[in-house]
């Protein structure tokens, strides 16, 4: 019987806060944060995924909680290998062909990695168990994933929000045409809200952030309505109740904000004429889960002057695209990175 009839082919969305998995004939099957926790000192594997993302920031001496990416790429080799090789694990199951009909495998990245970075994520997921490795550009990957028709001679724009990266692309005729990729995103955000807790004199993990983000998001610019928060006191180091302006959440997320405007607008003016009249006509989607922030989409198309629209399922579009180019590899060999193989 042919191994083909086996195939347990999948794509990854390997994302600086979340990893997500769609095997062929499933759709996605695991949705998981990128964290792992191990032990320090025999590497000895505690948790993975969720499990191991609710000890972050609560870990005994002996123990660590690591997100092994940074910035969209990966900055601890050793641990993300563990992590992929737990995560296809699970969704490969016991079969008992399983070593023998090893996947193929899609994976997303960031369109400014490097020739290093691709090669780490080539060898980690090589080493966790896959037996052919392929890479598509995150804009592309979302480009499909939400249906555009970015083989045709038009322009489709798109704003990529993931935890790491901020990927905005114009794409047309399968390529990037003009592309701007900041390591500017979630992760930043949360940072900035640490940052601005801490100089009321309180301490909060990234965790506590984000929740702060997503409650509050980028709206009440002047508002001098509170919230409680809990954390830890910085002068004395004991237990806390405090509050902070929902305003002044704004003001630590603006940074951020204020990049990704600036990518988005140098974008546009590296976008053909011709290109530039479809985006004004069709208007720019927003994928990726920092697309989630309540008002940005607002507040970049207040800038801009265009339409900006957030797709459903943003936190699913780069996933289910690499999904789609696993389905038909043939229409899709164009858009695939070739650093090393080709379909």
């Amino acid at each position: 019987m042919p191994l083909d009839l086996f195939s347990n082919d999948i794509a990854i969305d390997l994302g600086t806060a979340n990893t997500l998995i769609c095997v062929k004939g499933k759709g996605i099957v695991l949705d998981e944060p990128s964290v792992v926790a191990v032990e320090k000192s025999s590497r000895k594997v505690i948790a993975v995924g969720r499990k191991a993302k609710e000890m972050l920031g609560k870990t005994p001496e002996g123990i660590e909680a690591i997100r092994p990416l940074k910035d969209g790429v990966i900055a601890d080799f050793e641990v993300t290998e563990i992590m992929l090789r737990e995560f296809i694990k699970r969704v490969q199951g016991d079969r008992f062909l399983s070593k023998l009909v090893r996947p193929r495998v899609i994976i997303s990245v960031p369109s400014g990695i490097t020739e290093v970075e691709k090669r780490a994520v080539r060898d980690s997921a090589e080493h966790a168990g896959a037996r052919e490795v392929f890479l598509i550009a995150e804009p592309i990957a979302a480009a499909i994933g939400v249906g555009l028709p970015i083989d045709k001679p038009a322009g489709n724009m798109v704003i990529d929000i993931g935890g790491g990266t901020t990927e905005i692309g114009v794409i047309a005729l399968n390529g990037i045409v003009a592309i701007s990729s900041i390591r500017t995103a979630g992760d930043e955000m949360d940072e900035a809200i640490v940052r601005q807790v801490k100089q009321g004199g309180t301490i909060i993990g990234h965790q506590t952030a984000e929740r702060i983000k997503i409650e509050v998001g980028f709206v009440d610019e002047d508002s001098e309505e509170k919230m409680e928060i809990r954390g830890i006191d910085l002068v004395n180091g004991v237990p806390k109740v405090d509050e902070i302006k929902k305003g002044d959440i704004y003001k630590a997320l603006k940074g951020a904000v204020e990049e990704i405007k600036n990518a988005l607008k140098l974008s546009l003016e590296k976008t053909p004429p011709e290109l530039a009249a479809d985006i004004v006509d069709k208007g720019i989607l927003m994928t990726g889960g920092g697309s989630l922030l309540r008002g940005l989409d607002k507040y970049l198309s207040d800038q801009t002057k265009l339409p900006i629209y957030v797709v459903d399922d943003p936190l699913k579009s780069v996933v289910l695209g690499a999904y789609k180019a696993l389905e038909d590899p043939e229409k899709y060999e164009n858009v695939l990175m070739k650093s090393r193989r080709i379909w």
